[in-house]
């Protein structure tokens, strides 16, 4: 299972009226590449596979493709805002490394 803090289910919201996206998944996964190996992908996508996991948050549908669960079951997405800037944050109980510039695993 995968977890949306409150901050970003509100912030997922925000864009989905701003980039007007109703109607999307919100499609999350890993994919191979930086510097340890894996790193995270985000982005609205309008379709939905049979082998994804769809996880519903607040009327947020976020979809999970079968082979990216494995690495991120029991992941908490979160958003922060703060003086270091502001994104989305993956606190993933799964990963034990991370890159030195921390946008990968």
């Amino acid at each position: 299972m995968i977890q949306l803090s409150e901050r970003a289910i509100d912030k997922i919201k925000s864009i989905i009226v701003n980039e007007s996206k109703e109607g999307f998944n919100l499609r999350v996964g890993v994919k191979g590449g930086g510097c340890s190996g894996f790193t995270y992908v985000m982005y609205f996508d309008d379709k939905k596979q049979d082998a994804d996991q769809l996880f519903s948050f607040k009327g947020i549908n976020l979809v999970v493709d079968s082979k990216s669960l494995v690495y991120l079951s029991g992941a908490e997405i979160d958003y922060t805002d703060g003086l270091n800037g502001s994104g989305f944050v993956f606190n993933n109980p799964n990963v034990t490394r991370t890159c030195g510039c921390g946008s990968s695993f």
